[in-house]
């Protein structure tokens, strides 16, 4: 049973990063993170997968209230730009039934047959649960032990030296350069697609023709974090961001306006008005799923 996670972005507040502890025991976070303050997290059973998770009524209002405790500006509904949930994968131990009291670290488990699997974890630490995995898969094949190499693997966009994290553009490291490069060759590229937002049509061309960006979604939602930074400014954009695609692309009118549409109909799960679903109880868990009549 995986529990669900959700975190609203705000604007940024004096915060510097903060954690505090809720009524129950967990941990609450309040992070900094491109201009906005990442809130969360909950931890809530759910008997139901679903391909986009989507927070419910009661988790916001539980984050903004144990929050209100913390942060100099008590924040409101009105302060969330964009909203979001996730399911954890998790590994019981035992008889247990509260997901909060669940280890988030991975677990390696072999098979009688050989058979090596990866259980657990969380994406902070993929590269450790693939070393561990690793390393249990050359014991059980009684391989030659190979030292791992990973951990001071320079990964693509390295530059050698850290940056201050300033500028919108230090998340490219070494590719900067080349989206800036785009920029001065078309001007209108440099210019912010949104006073909202940090991002440049110059961003939208490096995607589509170095980072095999092929839809509005890939662009708002994966190549950069707008989705996540400003849900409605997204929105916004979006027409923009698909006219520059279907350039890069050789797409024509009607691709534009269906790529579009369905990033739309994504981004609107992010708002905090538009996202929410009836609550019921999930029978047996103490939880809450989203209502699927």
């Amino acid at each position: 049973m995986p529990p669900r996670t959700a975190g609203p972005s705000l604007q940024q507040q004096r915060s510097g990063g903060q954690e505090g502890v809720t009524s129950d025991g967990r941990i609450l976070f309040a992070v900094p993170w491109h201009d906005r303050v990442i809130l969360g997290t909950t931890d809530t059973p759910t008997e139901k997968i679903d391909i986009e998770p989507r927070p419910l009524e009661e988790e916001i209002a539980f984050i903004l209230d144990k929050a209100s405790q913390y942060l100099e500006h008590p924040p409101t509904r009105t302060d969330v730009l964009s909203v979001f949930a996730g399911l954890r994968p998790l590994v019981r131990s035992g008889e247990g039934s509260s997901t909060a009291a669940l280890s988030r670290d991975h677990t390696i488990l072999v098979s009688d047959s050989g058979l090596v699997s990866v259980a657990g974890g969380k994406w902070t630490t993929y590269r450790k649960m693939t070393e561990d995995t690793i390393d249990h898969a050359q014991l059980v094949a009684l391989l030659e032990h190979r030292a791992c190499v990973t951990q001071k693997l320079r990964i693509h966009g390295c530059t050698g030296t850290p940056t201050a994290g300033i500028s919108p553009m230090d998340v490219y490291g070494s590719d900067a350069e080349g989206i800036r490069a785009i920029g001065r060759d078309r001007p209108d590229l440099a210019q912010p697609l949104s006073d909202r937002l940090p991002y440049t049509g110059a961003e939208v061309v490096w995607a589509a023709r170095y980072e095999m960006a092929r839809s509005v979604e890939d662009v708002l939602a994966r190549r950069t974090r707008a989705l996540l930074l400003d849900a409605r400014a997204s929105i916004d954009i979006a027409p923009r961001v698909a006219e520059l695609m279907a350039g890069e692309l050789g797409r024509d009118a009607a691709w534009a306006a269906e790529s579009v549409d369905s990033y739309v109909q994504l981004a609107r799960g992010y708002l905090i008005d538009d996202n929410m679903v009836p609550e019921r109880r999930c029978a047996g868990t103490g939880g809450y799923a989203p209502w699927n009549p």
